[in-house]
């Protein structure tokens, strides 16, 4: 009997072992799949939909690869410190950013005119387009993820500061982008101020080819009147890409007291005719030109990657200089 009742205890130890094994292995379990629900939330949050004027995108957070086709976000990219920029066109690359002329860029083609065979075989993690590439939109898609930042000139700074803001987030910037744009905003209503007091009116007109374009408010370069609050010579001036031709008898009928002009041959690599054009004995009746008020802007700021984080902050040092 005493032997009997040894091996029940024993018996029974036993089971209470194993129960306890399995109750540890169960434990352990649910402690992996946790684990395992934990990592792969965390995996899905590195993943970020950014919403843009073509659609939304899916994109991994910290691409390596990125292929640029707008140097406005190429500027603010650099300026944020992102070195992950494999490709762009290089063709007219502002000077200031020419590092990306280099041979450790792929050229991809012209702004116009990509070369997707060389896109495809960069496998970039994700592509930056503007207004130019929009209608290659699609095509784009079938290589990488692709985001849409071309600026909306109708809302200059609210655009600007959505696509610094977008690119911060995607690379984990957002401190060095708050700390800029904060700059920019307290230079900007700094020079609002300024200008706002001032009793002259401003006329922007781009030089081309021997002819004249003028753009007033809410138009590519409105930001002179929209943002730093330049008063418009004329007010009623055509909304358009390609601006308003207008004729040097214009310009004397308007008598701008500040004149801004943008060399669009020296933008494209051509020669700067600019001031033979616009100082011709008619200009040179207006305001602008007897108060030596004429402002030939940097085109590579304005033509070319307009919207950066860099080339927004110079603009408006470049305009500051008639109010002195």
């Amino acid at each position: 009997m005493k032997k009997l009742g040894f091996m029940f205890t024993v018996l029974l130890l036993a089971i209470g072992l194993a129960a306890c094994g399995s109750g540890s292995e169960a434990k352990n379990d649910n402690k992996q799949a946790s684990e395992g629900n934990g990592n792969d939330h965390e995996q899905q949050e590195e993943t970020l939909t950014i919403k843009h004027e073509l659609g939304e995108t899916s994109v991994q957070k910290n691409p390596k690869k990125v292929v640029v086709f707008d140097f406005g976000a190429l500027d603010t990219l650099d300026a944020l410190g992102v070195e992950e920029v494999v490709g762009l066109p290089q063709m007219n690359v502002p000077n200031y950013l020419s590092k990306y002329e280099g041979d450790e860029y792929e050229n991809v083609g012209s702004l116009k005119e990509p070369d997707f065979e060389k896109i495809h075989a960069l496998k970039p993690d994700l592509i930056l387009i503007s207004g130019r590439q929009s209608d290659m939109y699609d095509e784009f898609t079938e290589i990488a993820p692709t985001i849409f930042v071309g600026l909306d000139t109708s809302r200059y700074m609210e655009s600007f500061k959505e696509n610094v803001n977008t690119l911060a987030k995607i690379f984990g910037k957002e401190d060095v982008a708050k700390t800029e744009v904060e700059k920019i905003d307290d230079k900007i209503a700094a020079l609002h101020e300024k200008a706002s007091k001032d009793d002259g009116k401003s006329l922007v007109v781009l030089a081309n080819e021997g002819k004249m374009s003028a753009y007033g408010p809410s138009s590519r370069f409105g930001i002179i009147h929209d943002v730093f609050g330049f008063a418009p010579a004329d007010e009623n001036i055509e909304v358009s890409t390609h601006g308003q031709n207008v004729s040097f008898e214009y310009v004397l009928e308007q008598n701008p007291d500040y004149l801004f002009v943008i060399d669009r041959g020296t933008a494209i690599g051509g020669e700067s005719s600019s001031k033979q054009l616009v100082e011709n004995e008619l200009i040179q009746k207006t305001n602008a030109y007897k108060n030596d008020k004429i402002v030939y802007l940097d085109p590579e700021n304005w033509y070319l990657s307009g919207g950066g984080l860099e080339s927004v902050s110079a603009m408006a040092d470049e305009v500051e200089v008639v109010l002195d």
